[in-house]
């Protein structure tokens, strides 16, 4: 699935060519992804001048001059095309501007395109509990410590968890994890405030490493423009298993199962 890191490299790379621009031509393809498209998005769409992009969470935020705001979700394999040569079954959203056609193509059919008044984005009912944004302020030791207190769930698990940070995945929480030498497997309550606040600055700084890099280019994942992501070449931990530790030189890789999803961590220097 397309973490925060490939979201944003995603928006960056549409605002590239979308800011600014008047819709010219919209066009759904079939009645649903994971939902079904907003009945009004093509009437809404079209004609309407995009003022800018963004993202919450793992959310892209397409603003326009109407009023609303699409928000997209790329799912498991969704990405944007840009220009493509030709339209595939799997291109299940067409938006086109003077200069451009974007794609969004979607073989799994897990992501999802809502219509939000632009007013009422804060309301929208997947943003309504969402924690703090990684990279933003209100990401603070004091935060996880509240939010970690007494709690003996694994610190990994409760990282997932929207409700305490929005938009951290499963990678990225893995090498945070690494860089701040905290154990996955450590319940969070009993995590020092101390290492909490080692951990707060390496969330941010593998995230801004990886989106600088392009993200993770993971199974179906590329930047609208075709651009694989490089950051897989820079894992320090993720899908390392039995391989040494970068950091300690002396621990090996190892995986284990939390919460039906695999996490990897070195024993030797995560404690």
């Amino acid at each position: 699935m397309p973490e925060l890191p490939e979201v944003e490299t995603t928006v960056r790379g549409l605002a590239r060519l979308l800011e600014g621009e008047r819709v010219t031509r919209v066009q759904v393809n079939r009645p649903d992804l994971r939902r079904p498209f907003p009945p009004d998005l093509v009437q809404v769409l079209t004609g309407a001048r995009i003022t800018a992009m963004g993202r919450r969470a793992k959310y892209g935020l397409v603003h326009t001059d109407r009023d609303h705001t699409m928000v997209f979700h790329l799912g498991m394999s969704g990405r944007w095309r840009i220009d493509p040569g030709d339209i595939g079954k799997h291109d299940h959203l067409m938006i086109e501007t003077g200069a451009h056609r974007f794609a969004l193509c979607d073989p799994r059919r897990f992501g999802s395109v809502d219509l939000v008044a632009s007013d009422a984005l804060d309301r929208f009912q997947p943003f309504l509990t969402m924690g703090p944004e990684p990279l933003g302020d209100d990401l603070t030791r004091k935060h996880l410590c509240a939010a970690f207190s007494g709690r003996k769930q694994a610190i990994k698990l409760l990282l997932l968890d929207q409700r305490i940070v929005a938009g951290l995945g499963n990678i990225y929480v893995c090498e945070a994890l690494h860089r701040a030498r905290i154990d996955p497997r450590k319940p969070a309550g009993a995590v020092s405030a101390a290492a909490l606040g080692r951990l707060v600055p390496e969330i941010r700084a593998v995230l801004l490493e990886a989106i600088e890099a392009g993200g993770s280019t993971l199974r179906d994942y590329a930047a609208p423009d075709g651009q694989l992501g490089y950051f897989s070449t820079r894992f320090d931990v993720y899908d390392r298993e039995g391989e040494p530790c970068r950091s300690c030189g002396n621990g090996a890789i190892q995986r284990i199962a939390q919460g039906g999803r695999s996490s990897w961590f070195c024993p030797r220097c995560q404690k």
